[in-house]
């Protein structure tokens, strides 16, 4: 076999494992307590929990959750990419023809709303004047 016929037929190797490889499928979970949470992801509204979502990169999201009676919770939560995610082990991941669902879960606990009384309010500015 001459080496142009090797160059081809290896391209053509590659385009194929290409073509029918297999993929991987990222979906992360989020749950609250309690449930029925309005869920917003990078500043992007994701619905109402529990809500799964498709995602396509791993690294830090800013999360917010909000629900009437209950305190909004700011935060942010890292998704660590699974070790055949990472270089060398990616060049093969993509060679599997299995499809590979890379599945997360984050839940979320909301502390109720604290409502202050109006003596608290009045206290809290007075201390706050005296700072001035």
């Amino acid at each position: 076999m001459g080496k142009r016929n090797l160059v081809v037929l290896t391209a053509a190797g590659l385009i194929a494992a290409i073509i029918l490889g297999g993929c991987v499928e990222r979906k992360l979970t989020i749950n609250t307590q309690p449930q029925g949470a309005l869920v917003v992801l990078n500043d992007e509204e994701i619905g109402a929990s529990p809500v799964t979502v498709s995602f396509e990169w791993y690294g830090d999201y800013d999360v917010r959750i909000s629900k009437e009676g209950y305190e909004t919770l700011k935060t942010h939560r890292n998704l660590k990419a699974p070790w055949y995610d990472n270089f060398p082990f990616d060049l093969f991941a993509w060679l599997n023809p299995e499809r590979v669902v890379d599945e997360y879960e984050w839940t979320f606990e909301l502390a109720p709303k604290k409502e202050i009384s109006r003596e608290e309010l009045i206290q809290n500015a007075e201390e706050l004047k005296k700072q001035l």
